[in-house]
């Protein structure tokens, strides 16, 4: 299969595809005499592999070592319970921060009983002499997805 073929099998992009390959996460795929790329249906199947780790919002370098147990079958996989271990150790994390987050918009909201104009928005008056976000008491660091 030509890349574009492969593209259009797993959805997707060109460009993503030659990024995995320069990574080292899609093995360069066999030449054609025309030095067109051409593909077999174990990259399909490895791209599939890929999209999925990443759909489920995981690292590229999570996904490398997830790809090393797929290239060595013999291997105890330990590892892959550590791999996604942590990975659900971040989304509970990540779900903590952004329910704060949503504490604070909701209670930055709640400074507004009667919409007027932007001049005496509470809500605008609120982000602006607010030296800590709403919610958060002064002094306390953000965390670093925060910070992001």
């Amino acid at each position: 299969m030509r890349i574009g073929e492969v593209a259009d099998r797993t959805g997707t992009p060109v460009d993503t595809l030659r990024y995995y390959e320069r990574l080292g996460l899609l093995p360069p795929p066999a030449r054609t005499g025309s030095n067109y790329r051409s593909y077999s249906a174990a990259h399909v199947d490895r791209l599939h592999f890929i999209r999925r780790c990443r759909g489920l919002d995981m690292s590229l370098a999570e996904i490398r070592s997830l790809l090393v147990f797929c290239d060595e079958p013999q291997r105890h996989c330990n590892d892959v319970n550590a791999v996604l271990d942590e990975r659900i150790l971040h989304v509970d994390q990540r779900i903590e921060e952004l329910t704060r987050l949503s504490r604070e918009l909701k209670q930055l909201r709640g400074v507004c009983r009667a919409p007027g104009t932007a001049g005496n928005c509470r809500i605008l008056n609120t982000l602006r002499s607010s030296a800590a976000p709403v919610g958060r008491p002064a002094g306390r660091r953000a965390s670093k997805s925060r910070a992001r």
